[in-house]
């Protein structure tokens, strides 16, 4: 096809793959509904297949489509890495490094792990995404990931750092208010502080699982603020054994009923091995991580 270039033609397939129409591709790419068409319709000559088929939902790819999606996202990140590259250069210290972690990480473990490397490398830029979304590595959301599962996307560097324990806890001041509670039959009638509309943490992690929403009479998705809340005293919630441990005035509730362990991993794609300021990065967050880790069995 005159006038496009191959990973144009492959660019514009993604964005249809990703958004479920041509009009949406068009504006996430920046061009226009015609030439997503013409892109796909290329493709789909020189492959002599059909990509995509029509749905309620809009543009899902066929069998063919699928297989190409994990071609083009291999793509997507081998452009994203090469514009960062030319950016800074390959051996840099230097530029910028995406992180993304859950919201609890984010704010409450990050921060001084990462101290180190930028007191010792003052021309990195880092960018830290607190989000519980997972975000896609292979397509350039993010350069590394601090995650609570196993990444399940190919192409990735994936470490397994190790287990961290999450107990209830909650301020002294609210102890002394309304008592310890001795079973969970009695902590069901304190102020518990959890979960809105978000679930799938209670859905994945026992023994949070036979939890509802109901049973909160604290509600908010996101982490940081739970976090405030018990740390305010305003009733019993969720926190990492390793941070709450280090404030006097927390005190555990139920030790021994309610407490649970998820994984950390860290991951990265494995094109940004050879970046510098990326794997200093990486190298920072795994050793520091697993000191934290350490922490948290003492």
């Amino acid at each position: 096809m005159a006038g496009a270039h191959g990973w144009d033609l492959y660019r514009s397939f993604l964005a249809v793959a990703e958004t479920g129409s041509f009009t949406a591709a068009a504006r996430r790419v920046g061009t226009t509904q015609p030439t997503i068409g013409r892109h796909v319709a290329a493709l789909e000559e020189r492959l002599g297949a059909a990509l995509f088929t029509r749905s309620p939902r809009g543009l899902v790819p066929t069998t063919a489509g699928l297989e190409l999606v994990r071609h083009a996202e291999a793509m997507a990140a081998a452009a994203a890495a090469a514009e960062r590259d030319t950016a800074v250069g390959v051996e840099a210290a230097a530029g910028s490094v995406r992180i993304t972690a859950g919201e609890y990480v984010a704010v409450e473990v990050l921060p001084p792990i990462l101290l180190n490397v930028t007191e010792a490398h003052p021309r990195l830029e880092l960018e830290i995404l607190a989000s519980n979304r997972t975000e896609d590595l292979l397509l350039g959301e993010a350069d590394i990931a601090v995650r609570m599962a196993q990444p399940s996307q190919q192409a990735l560097v994936a470490r397994r750092l190790g287990t961290v324990r999450l107990g209830l806890f909650a301020h002294r001041r609210y102890i002394e208010r309304h008592g310890a509670p001795a079973t969970p039959e009695e902590a069901a009638r304190h102020r518990r502080i959890g979960f809105d509309r978000d679930t799938y943490i209670l859905q994945t992690a026992r023994p949070a699982a036979n939890l509802r929403r109901e049973d909160f009479s604290i509600r908010t998705d996101n982490i940081g603020v739970q976090v405030a809340a018990v740390r305010a005293g305003l009733g019993i919630g969720a926190m990492h054994y390793a941070a709450a441990r280090g404030d006097p005035d927390l005190v555990q509730v139920l030790p021994d009923h309610m407490v649970f362990e998820r994984e950390i991993w860290l991951a990265m794609h494995e094109d940004l091995r050879r970046v510098k300021r990326v794997r200093l990065v990486f190298d920072a967050l795994a050793e520091g991580l697993l000191a934290y880790l350490k922490r948290d069995r003492r």
